[in-house]
């Protein structure tokens, strides 16, 4: 496994810090990473993306979905069914129906919108929402009085 040292980086920039620390939490964890549940993310629109997690087997009250200083986790925990179901017999069990938390780590001013759960595919939108005093605004040029020669203007 690969170690990377970040120290330099916090050495010569300034403001860069959680931009280190992020590359040194993803270089940390990727060897971390199980794979389970699998999960998409796509981008709908210039600031609008959605996450989609297959969660089969799942119900919206074993879910749980949680923002926390631009770290979204999903944390889904089976309850258990045994006094009210009969015991099953498997003969093969391909539905992993295992406990899991995924993270995902969001930008600044990136807001969960909406969450749905269809079919066994829990969907999570997006959307980046900048305050208005980020924004790009435009600065009107005044066309200022032409001065007369000689005379000023009286303040």
């Amino acid at each position: 496994m690969r170690t990377y040292d970040f120290s330099p980086l916090y050495r010569s920039a300034v403001g860069f810090d959680r931009l280190a620390n992020l590359l040194e939490t993803a270089s940390r964890g990727a060897g971390q990473d199980t794979g389970y549940p699998p999960y998409n993310i796509e981008t709908t629109g210039e600031n609008a993306y959605r996450i989609e997690i297959a969660v089969a087997g799942f119900t919206t009250d074993e879910l749980n979905i949680e923002v926390k200083e631009n770290l979204l986790a999903v944390t889904g925990r089976k309850t258990a069914n045994d006094d009210q179901a009969p015991q099953k017999t498997y003969l093969h069990r391909g539905l992993a129906e295992r406990d899991f938390e995924r993270r995902f780590q969001l930008a600044d001013y990136v807001v969960v919108t909406d969450a749905n759960l269809v079919n066994g595919l829990l969907s999570i939108s997006l959307k980046r929402e900048l305050p208005e005093a980020l924004k790009p605004r435009r600065i009107e040029i005044g066309a200022g009085q032409p001065l007369i020669e000689g005379k000023a203007e009286a303040a």
